[in-house]
C-alpha cells in the first residue's frame, strides 16, 4: 500500500435530495476527486473514500505513462 496523501486536503460536502456529494481537494497540487453517497452514510466513512479515492488518483500521475506499440512517424 502506498503513502498517505501528504500536505493539506479540503473536503466539500454537498447534500442533493438523497444523495451528498464529496469533493476532496490536495491543496498543494490542486487534485480534485469527487464521489458520491447515500445521504445517510457516515461522513467519517465518505470522507475516508474520498481520501482513498484522492490518493489512488496522485499515485497514478506519478507513474509513467505505458508503453504503447507502434512507431512515430
Amino acid at each position: 500500500m502506498s503513502e498517505p496523501v501528504s500536505g493539506e486536503v479540503i473536503f466539500e460536502i454537498t447534500r442533493i435530495g438523497d444523495v451528498q456529494r464529496i469533493a476532496a481537494v490536495h491543496v498543494s497540487s490542486g487534485t480534485e476527486v469527487v464521489i458520491q453517497a447515500p445521504a445517510a452514510a457516515a461522513l467519517a466513512d465518505v470522507r475516508a473514500l474520498a481520501l482513498r479515492k484522492l490518493q489512488k488518483m496522485m499515485d497514478e500521475q506519478d507513474d509513467p505513462p505505458p508503453e504503447r506499440p507502434g512507431k512515430i512517424v
